[in-house]
């Protein structure tokens, strides 16, 4: 491994170039070069070239001297290199680990291999190839796309990258083959026709201008950066001309206008051509969501009545019992109404792949090859703990992320491992070594789904509907490949652990024969060094070792970043029947996604924001290394399920209003659920019914995973055309005129980076570095997602558009400087007085960061979509145990607890805010104090049967007819709830049943510690829900049988416990009176049933397996609840007696 040094910031990078040499055809020369070597603690230090020849001298073929080249940022001094070297430089950084942070430079680690074993495809990193033919050097020779050799002479010498560019530099250009003069070429010739042919003279551009010109007016850079072509879509952009269908439509008067609508003469054939849109709105048939609204009204009038009733006729036996349920019940039907009205809106969507394929990815005038004309979008994985979160199920992940049905060439995924593991990034080497079989695969064989796991594990025929004859014995040769994968992976702790021990006992020899050399006569003393986490490639891994140490624990560690798989080239690259291969490929793209390893660095004294902070860096990371315009962020165990999920949430981005769009979520769905859903693990009610109903207002909220962002509403920007949209109280039901609203009303709170005070303006980005920090690139960035986000202007009625045809260039090559800068953004130092996590990016300061960051989007104005696919979009995996359900749950209303404490509250909600938006997220902070009024309804049945009294005076006909319409409305509501929303009734009870497992035991204990928060400022720690299973392999739900004690579980146990003695105190004291009070035992005892009866799942849990708990434990509690039952009696006897059981006497 050789290393070179970065200086911290892209702006204060600097390098000598030499001067171009005027022969034609001389390649230009590269910058200097720079000289390091790695000691054998790890360490890298820097050489200058007189001391490294002076090195040389005496260890001549060292190993340990290896040289490369860092690329500036094209300026005037310093030219672009010719496609060879930028090719070059590509592979230098897709086999670079790079590292650095705060108080260090950045280094590039060149690794010889990452994992142990060998890597065949060429995007990979550490891919094997052909050895230098220069002596003394052992180098792997420059490859394309294909693997094959890049020979730069026409004498096919076979040269690495360092040999060749020293010989351009040092040795006047001259092959050390042949002898004769390099010639500047291009790559593609080189490779397919095997010899040099001459290139016209590069285009005087620098990188930046190509980066930025899509927004930027520079008459010198309407030429392509490669081919030389005249680029019409960039001339369209800056010139203000605009699209019609197959021609240019010209400004007024011949000039170039300002690029105002009014300025641009639209002719009749684009007006009459027939325009389809992407997406349609479904409404719910008027037969059920008519009576739907009556219902939600007749209740809500109907417990105004009750509640009234209730409160003027007061229980004057009972005072204190009729008072709290009283104050319970007008809580319930407060938390009632804020729940059931934004329930009153819901739709559902569809979208057409059809239209979306001809309008992006079909052959048109303006785009004549039919190149795909879709958006990139960058793809979030994040992890944290590979005990918690296996590397098995996060390789899967990303493999189903890999192969998705979306243009390779626009998808790029970055991996977060904010524990800095090695154990996680050889997984996803690993990861990256399995896909070059099972992405071809997949594109041949159309499989769904693309997650091998999931896959092999179907239990329907995998034979159904496949063609191809090869299929079974191209299925049985992945499946082999993937259980040998599957070994590999699970084996990876055992082989890093073995690996670490051995070159750390090399060490310690190694420092003891220093030491005796040292000392010739003296005792030699035990040698104590640190025994660190290596690589595969024998080096230190820079981030948290599995000993922790100075520099290398999780909360320790340098930035890392490692480019598993570079950018795939431009064009398909198909594949060949090569009997070398496991399957034939012949006519399938065996291209892959770019493919980032990312972890933050991480120092102490530094909040890093926890999961928020984690995605931040990886939004700053992509913006300097892809710049997709958008952002899917998923959970490393949620897997693409269909691999058109990305397509169908790109049709309402790209539909008319698609602008306005903020991101699109897609419900969560689960496997390895229990077939009965004991605890709601499904949560279907609020994925199906809530989510569908907020689709109708101004939008679902975000839960964090499987959703599908806008990355300029990340940033914290306005939306488009912000001030022509001013939405009323119920817009949603009743539409209204819109009306303009005043920026300068706005409160310095709720105003957002804005686009301009018209949308025509450029983004005032004069701010920037306070809000977005200092790096040039980053900011530069910014304007590029935001016009290459925008929806095509193929219609008049398509505002804020682009023309057709301006996302068909080729992305540019990554080189070191990039990656370098990509280290910059993701130090720990990097948001220090900034607006990141505050106004810009994931908010931090709640630990559902996930709400919050959704929530200040709407506030400034966004809508959200929800995208219900046929196929679900997503799976993953959801906690079955009782605990861990009960934790998982307590984060989530803990997070609700610090939002209504927090300036997030929706009380504060700016105007942009609809009425019934803002009421659904009052709901989200509200519905955790709920569970105070709900654990004292549940005892209220239980003192209602120790006193004999009642919630009322007795149970006359006017409270029994308010129960009852009361019941049967809640009933007729669920019943049309589930016709619109396609939720099962069994999943609805279930749903019912946790509400009330959870509101007495999770939310109450949210409640206290978020009361603790803001009072005492105790802050919160959640640890990672496990995503393992249980013990017994051989059963698939040996979670769910756990019992695992936790605090948790002591209110429900008391209500359980309380209420059952109550049933029997009451029946006892009822059957041995004198006068029985049968009216108040049953009251008391119904309501003592209904607590019961939804507290049934949390009863089952406790007893664990079914057939392994003890039948003496049924015994005990049986006797138990008899014998304190007649002790009550005997304590407390009825009324009129003075011996144990009234009237009734033993024999």
């Amino acid at each position: 491994m050789a290393s070179k040094s970065f200086k911290a910031s892209r702006s204060s990078l600097s390098t000598s170039s030499d001067a171009p040499d005027p022969q034609y055809g001389k390649p230009p020369l590269p910058p200097t070069v720079t000289f390091g070597r790695r000691t054998s603690s790890g360490r890298y230090i820097s050489y200058s070239r007189d001391d490294l020849d002076s090195e040389l001298g005496s260890e001549l073929g060292s190993s340990d001297f290896v040289n490369y080249t860092v690329h500036m940022p094209p300026t005037p001094d310093n030219q672009p290199m010719d496609a060879i070297s930028q090719k070059v430089e590509e592979q230098y950084v897709s086999s670079s680990l790079f590292t650095g942070g705060f108080n260090s430079v950045t280094r590039a680690h060149l690794m010889d291999k990452v994992i142990e074993s060998e890597t065949s495809h060429p995007q990979m990193a550490g891919a094997k190839g052909s050895s230098c033919a220069v002596p003394g050097c052992d180098a792997k020779v420059m490859s394309d796309e294909r693997g094959m050799d890049i020979l730069p002479c026409e004498c096919d010498f076979k040269i690495c990258r360092d040999c060749y560019l020293d010989a351009v530099k040092t040795g006047d250009g001259i092959c050390p083959g042949c002898k004769e003069q390099y010639k500047a070429m291009d790559l593609d010739e080189v490779v397919e026709n095997g010899r040099a042919l001459p290139l016209p003279p590069p285009a005087e551009m620098s990188k930046m201008q190509r980066r930025l010109s899509l927004m930027k007016s520079t008459k010198s850079v309407l030429m392509r950066s490669q081919t030389g072509d005249f680029d019409h879509n960039r001339w369209l952009f800056e010139t203000s001309g605009t699209y019609g269908y197959g021609n240019a439509i010209w400004p007024k008067g011949g000039g170039l206008g300002n690029g105002k609508d009014d300025d641009v003469v639209e002719p009749s054939e684009l007006m009459n051509k027939p325009w389809r849109p992407l997406t349609r709105k479904l409404r719910i048939p008027a037969a059920i969501i008519s009576p739907y609204r009556l219902l939600i009204f007749v209740r809500m009038v109907v417990l105004g009545f009750f509640l009234a009733w209730r409160v003027q006729h007061p229980n004057n036996d009972a005072i204190w019992l009729w008072g709290m349920s009283v104050v319970c019940e007008i809580w319930f039907a407060f938390s009632w109404i804020l729940d059931q009205l934004p329930k009153l809106c819901p739709v559902n969507r569809a979208t057409d792949l059809n239209v979306l394929k001809e309008k992006f990815e079909m052959p048109s005038p303006n785009n004549p090859t039919g190149k795909s004309d879709l958006p990139g979008i960058d793809i979030f994985v994040s992890t944290a703990d590979p005990e918690k979160e296996p590397p098995l199920v996060t390789a899967n992940t990303i493999l189903s992320i890999l192969a998705t049905d979306y243009p390779v060439e626009k998808l790029s995924c970055y991996v977060s491992d904010d524990g800095g593991a090695l154990l996680t990034f050889e997984a996803m080497a690993e990861a990256a070594s399995f896909a070059n079989i099972w992405v071809p695969f997949c594109r041949k064989h159309d499989i769904e789904p693309r997650n091998p796991e999931s896959y092999f594990n179907l239990k329907r025929d995998p034979y159904k509907n496949k063609v191809r004859t090869d299929f079974v014995k191209d299925r049985r040769r992945v499946k082999r490949e993937y259980d040998e994968f599957k070994v590999r992976i699970n084996g990876l702790p055992e082989s890093i652990r073995r690996r670490s021990d051995a070159f750390h006992a090399r060490e310690e020899i190694k420092a003891m024969k220093q030491q005796r050399q040292k000392r010739d006569d003296e005792p030699v003393e035990s040698v104590k060094i640190p025994k660190a986490t290596w690589m595969a490639d024998g080096t230190h891994w820079p981030g948290t070792w599995m000993s922790p140490s100075t520099d290398h624990t999780r909360g320790d560690h340098a930035g890392i970043i490692q480019v598993m798989l570079k950018p795939p080239s431009d064009e398909p690259l198909q594949g060949t029947a090569d009997d070398a291969r496991l399957i034939d490929l012949s006519d399938v793209d065996i291209r892959l996604p770019l493919l980032v390893y990312v972890s933050r660095e991480k120092r102490p004294g530094y909040d890093h924001n926890k999961k928020a902070g984690a995605m931040n860096a990886l939004v700053r990371a992509s913006a300097i290394m892809s710049n997709g315009p958008f952002i899917l962020n998923l959970d490393c165990d949620h897997y693409i399920y269909n691999s058109q999920a990305l397509k169908e949430g790109m049709c309402f981005m790209m539909d008319r209003g698609g602008d306005r769009i903020c991101y699109v979520q897609f419900p969560q769905r689960f496997e390895g659920i229990d077939p009965n859903d004991r605890y709601a693990n499904h949560n279907t009610v609020f994925f199906d019914g809530n989510m569908r109903a907020l689709d109708g207002l101004q939008g679902p909220v975000y839960v964090g995973t499987g959703c599908l962002f806008r990355r300029i509403a990340i940033y914290g920007f306005d939306p488009p055309r912000s001030k022509e949209h001013h939405p009323g109280c119920f817009s949603c039901c009743f539409p209204r005129h819109r009306k303009h609203v005043k920026v300068a009303n706005t409160s310095e709170e709720n105003r957002a980076l804005r686009m301009g005070e018209s949308d025509d303006e450029e983004m005032n980005l004069s701010l920037a570095p306070k809000k977005f920090g200092n790096s040039t690139f980053l900011i530069d960035s910014i304007p590029v997602a935001e016009f290459q986000g925008r929806p095509l202007a193929d219609h008049p009625a398509v505002k804020h558009g682009r023309p057709p045809g301006a996302l068909t260039i080729p992305r540019e090559l990554l080189d070191a400087s990039t990656v370098a800068e990509a280290i910059s953004v993701i130090s720990c130092w990097y948001e220090d007085k900034t607006e990141w996590g505050h106004r810009v990016g994931w908010i931090y300061g709640s630990v559902t960061e996930d709400v919050v960051t959704g929530y200040r989007m709407h506030n400034r104005g966004w809508k959200s979509v929800y995208c219900v696919t046929k196929r679900d979009a997503f799976r993953g995996t959801a906690p079955i145990n009782l605990t861990d359900r009960l934790h998982q749950v307590l984060r989530w209303a803990t997070g609700s607890v610090e939002i209504f404490f927090s300036r997030n509250n929706a009380l504060l909600a700016s105007s942009k805010m609809k009425f019934l938006q803002r009421m659904a997220y009052l709901n989200v902070g509200i519905y955790p104090f709920t569970s105070i009024f709900l654990i004292v309804y549940c005892f209220l049945p239980a003192l209602s049967l120790f006193s004999g009294q009642f919630i009322v005076q007795s149970l006359n006909v006017t409270f029994l007819i308010y129960l009852l319409i009361i019941t049967v409305t809640l009933c007729l509501l669920a019943v049309l709830e589930i016709k619109w929303s396609g939720v099962e009734l069994e999943e609805w009870w279930r749903n019912e049943q946790f509400w009330l497992i959870g509101g007495t035991s999770a939310h109450l204990a949210a409640v206290l510690q978020g009361l603790l928060k803001v009072v005492a400022g105790i802050e919160i720690s959640f640890t990672l829900t496990s995503k393992s299973s249980g013990d017994d392999e051989d059963d698939e739900f040996a979670d769910l049988y756990i019992v695992k004690w936790t605090s948790l579980m002591i209110p429900p146990i008391t209500i359980m416990m309380t209420n059952l003695i109550a049933i029997a105190v009451g029946v006892s004291r009822t059957i041995y009176s004198t006068i029985p009070q049968w009216s108040r035992l049953l009251g008391g005892v119904f309501f003592s049933f209904w607590v019961l009866a939804h507290m049934y799942p949390f009863a089952k849990g406790l007893m664990g397996r079914r057939g392994r708990t003890p039948t003496i434990v049924f015994v005990w509690s049986g006797l138990l609840a008899i014998i304190i039952s007649l002790l009550w009696v005997a304590i407390n006897p009825p009324e009129g007696s003075n011996q144990i059981g009234g009237s009734f006497q033993f024999p």
